[in-house]
């Protein structure tokens, strides 16, 4: 029988590959954006969070806007009276969130072809504090519990089996195993898309150099409706995810941070690097917390990402699966 220790060992390095893979699914989206606009959208986080606030307030029958409403006319209107079938509500949240990528590009995106990075780079923050705002007014600033069926709590089977034949159990996370398969499948398909489809060309060229995709036919607007609504759609799947495992809150916002160090070792224009550099950063954060933690006081997976990252960005910036990028001047 194997020491405890190194059990425990592989067990924080499975449950490190799952905590990646919610990771990762956060980082495709800004992916996403960064392939079609050269820029990095700091406003996918807010995206996930929104989604999620959207998918529940669906779900449970609830009026937008319920707190203005009664604000104004001095009702007390909360919920309509009906539940929604998850199903539907996630199909419902996903043609909402193509709505919303059709509003900010016909009122945002479509002002600044053409313009400077930063330019975009600050729409894109300006556009998280609003959307964050919004979704406060619009569903409330309360924690919320997002349930749409998915498995909870520890696997027993993989407990029971690593037991009885180890000795130990080996603790792994339902959810965690569904947003692995969830992220395979994604990747894949996302990755099928921007390699093989016309769109996806299309894609590629409008990230080289706007003129040029416009020279040559390429409606800018439509890719630009397209990639936001397809980053919307992956803000749904790490929206649900993260919701079902933390609760729907206004913290959520904040895992496009964790993201960005995910980008850095995967690079900021590879849909597989963004699995790639969420595993690296979730096994390394929980295996460097479990080996080096006790010694240094604890609390490493708080900047362990960022340190690695850093790392990255001196000896090798375009990351594991970037493109390098190379100017004449």
């Amino acid at each position: 029988m194997l020491p405890d220790q190194i059990l425990f060992a592989l067990e924080v390095t499975a449950n490190g590959l799952m905590a990646g893979v919610m990771y990762s699914l956060v980082a495709l989206g800004f992916v996403l954006i960064f392939k079609a606009s050269g820029i990095f959208n700091y406003a996918q986080g807010v995206l996930a969070l929104f989604a999620a606030l959207t998918l529940v307030g669906i779900q449970e029958g609830q009026v937008p806007f319920a707190h203005l409403i009664n604000a104004m006319t001095g009702l007390h209107v909360t919920e309509f009276g009906w539940k929604i079938p998850a199903l539907l509500a996630i199909l419902l949240t996903a043609a909402v969130m193509v709505v919303l990528a059709i509003i900010i590009e016909k009122l945002v995106l479509k002002h600044l072809v053409n313009q400077e990075p930063i330019i975009l780079f600050m729409a894109t923050i300006g556009m998280a504090y609003f959307l964050e705002g919004f979704g406060d007014v619009m569903w409330g600033s309360d924690i919320k519990t997002l349930d749409v069926g998915l498995p909870q709590g520890i696997n027993e089977m993989i407990e029971s089996a690593t037991d009885s034949m180890l000795g130990y159990g080996f603790f792994i996370d339902n959810l965690d195993i569904v947003a692995t398969i969830v992220a395979i499948l994604l990747v894949t398909a996302l990755t099928l898309f921007s390699q093989y489809s016309k769109q996806g060309r299309a894609l590629r060229a409008v990230a080289d150099d706007h003129q040029a995709a416009l020279s040559v036919g390429i409606s800018l607007r439509f890719i630009w409706v397209l990639v936001w609504s397809i980053a919307g759609f992956v803000a749904l799947v790490a929206g649900i995810m993260w919701g079902s495992k933390s609760g729907v809150q206004f913290s959520l916002s904040l895992i496009a941070l964790k993201a960005l160090p995910v980008l850095m070792l995967g690079g900021f224009t590879s849909i597989p690097g963004a699995i790639v550099g969420g595993l690296i950063i979730g096994v390394g954060e929980k295996l460097f917390e479990f080996f080096a933690g006790p010694l240094i006081g604890g609390a490493t997976e708080n900047w362990f990402a960022y340190v690695l990252a850093l790392v990255f960005l001196v000896f090798r910036p375009q990351g594991l699966f970037g493109e390098k990028i190379i100017e004449r001047v």
